[in-house]
């Protein structure tokens, strides 16, 4: 994937890091002016899309200028660093010049005294995208990964150069980090014998950890500071929370909303639930149970209820396969992870990725790949409190499912009652797309599903 360069050698612009995207926030700049940098290596973290995404040096050099400060909002191709010196960097300039003949041969020539024209050129990108994975890049003595996979490694301590990456052509995935930092191999063999072969290889990496995340016990918020004799304060909305307000605004703007609810008998599901996590030894949620019930769902009766609206073409898109979105909640604002081929995976499956995605999700590891291109979206609001919700759609996805906490209550059946496990359900809907009896049935289906529980064991094809 190529992008645009400026005229002046020195110059180098803001790549197009994602495909649509016109912006990105800089969070935190990595080098300042007067700094030498190496080719390759990261100059600042910017937020795009709520992925955190580093953006490498083009070249080696020293730095000049800074064109942004830390929150600044900055455009796509406009000026990002300028570099001291006449363009070719400290390492250019040392190569033999045959070396440097060949290359500028091996370039189109460029016009003369045209300032003004952009041209192509794989150097101004974040890596190669050839894979749609922002950030790879492959040179010698250099691993091969992802920005997000890199900040991982940093962050615990691993040189990751040192890897044998077990990705696709050698790519250092994230379980290898993980398997160096705790003092085992890296490679093929750093994955949990549980992993399996999938049709996506985003679900094969997302399998790779099996192992059960540790509950993650949400804390109060914060308390608000107000400076010493002053009535208020002003917070600017910046990184995830800014790009939240956004989406939610858009959602708001353009879906029309409408809520159904419902409560399901979640007795027997919690039984099985307890001997599931007992035979496997994992922690075991209802979370997963939910999951493979709107799978069935959606790819049974209710399939156009698995789409998303294209609004610049007034269509409909509508997919085979179910991508599910986890809202989770992080420190940084809710983000939107991705399950891929949801309706291909079992309970144990289900419940491994989502732990997967979130945790993901939480310690900003996720890529752009990773929480984008959801088909529906499970919101599991119960997990902190409260019971039903009116969730706001991941736009543009047509349908939002929130799962209240479940509390035991009164169950009345064939004019009997009893004390059982109630689940609390709440689906949204656009209202351009779904009927209201649809959306009424389609509840009703994932209620029976989940009052019947057995039947979810299995990939729902």
């Amino acid at each position: 994937m190529a992008g645009k360069v400026s005229s002046d050698p020195n110059v180098f612009l803001l790549p197009d890091i994602g495909e649509g995207l016109q912006e990105a926030e800089v969070i935190k700049w990595l080098v300042k002016p007067g700094d030498t940098v190496e080719e390759n290596q990261p100059l600042a973290e910017v937020q795009t899309d709520k992925a955190l995404t580093e953006i490498p040096s083009p070249r080696d050099g020293v730095i000049a200028e800074l064109h942004g400060q830390d929150g600044d909002v900055m455009k796509v191709h406009e000026p990002f660093v300028t570099y001291k010196g006449s363009g070719g960097g400290a390492k250019s300039e040392s190569k033999p010049k045959p070396d440097a003949k060949a290359k500028s041969e091996s370039k189109a020539p460029e016009p003369a005294n045209n300032g003004a024209e952009h041209r192509e050129d794989a150097g101004t990108v974040v890596g190669q995208m050839s894979d749609g994975l922002a950030g790879m890049n492959r040179e010698a003595g250099k691993a091969l990964a992802t920005p997000a996979v890199r900040r991982l490694a940093r962050d615990l301590g691993v040189d990751i150069n040192a890897l044998q990456g077990s990705g696709i052509g050698g790519r250092v995935m994230e379980r290898d980090v993980r398997a160096a930092a705790e003092g085992g191999s890296s490679g093929a063999t750093g994955a949990p014998a549980a992993r399996q072969t999938y049709r996506d290889s985003s679900v094969a990496r997302a399998a790779s950890t099996s192992a059960p995340a540790t509950p993650r016990v949400a804390s109060p918020p914060k308390k608000v500071e107000i400076p010493a004799g002053a009535d208020s304060h002003r917070v600017p909305i910046r990184d995830v929370r800014r790009i939240i307000a956004q989406r939610l605004r858009q959602s708001v703007d353009t879906a029309v909303h409408f809520t159904v609810m419902d409560e399901a008998d979640a007795t027997n599901l919690d039984a099985l639930r307890k001997r599931l996590a007992a035979a496997s030894g994992e922690r075991v949620s209802f979370l997963p149970f939910v999951c493979s019930a709107v799978t069935r769902v959606l790819t049974g009766a209710y399939g156009a209820m698995n789409a998303v609206v294209d609004d610049d073409n007034n269509e409909i898109v509508q997919h085979r396969s179910v991508h599910l979105g986890i809202a989770a909640d992080t420190d940084n604002g809710l983000m939107v992870p991705v399950v891929r081929d949801a309706d291909r995976l079992g309970v144990l499956e289900l419940s491994r990725h989502v732990a997967h995605v979130a945790e993901a999700a939480r310690n900003r590891t996720a890529s752009r790949e990773d929480l984008s291109g959801s088909t529906f979206t499970i919101s599991n609001v119960g997990s902190h409190a409260g019971r039903f919700a009116t969730p706001i759609i991941n736009y543009p996805e047509v349908g939002i499912l929130a799962v209240g906490r479940t509390r035991e209550g009164m169950v009345v059946k064939d004019g009997c009652f009893r004390v059982g496990k109630l689940m609390p359900l709440s689906l949204a809907c656009d209202h351009r797309v779904v009927d209201g009896a649809t959306a009424a049935l389609a509840l009703a289906e994932i209620v029976r599903l989940l009052e019947d529980p057995e039947q979810l064991m299995a990939p729902a094809r």
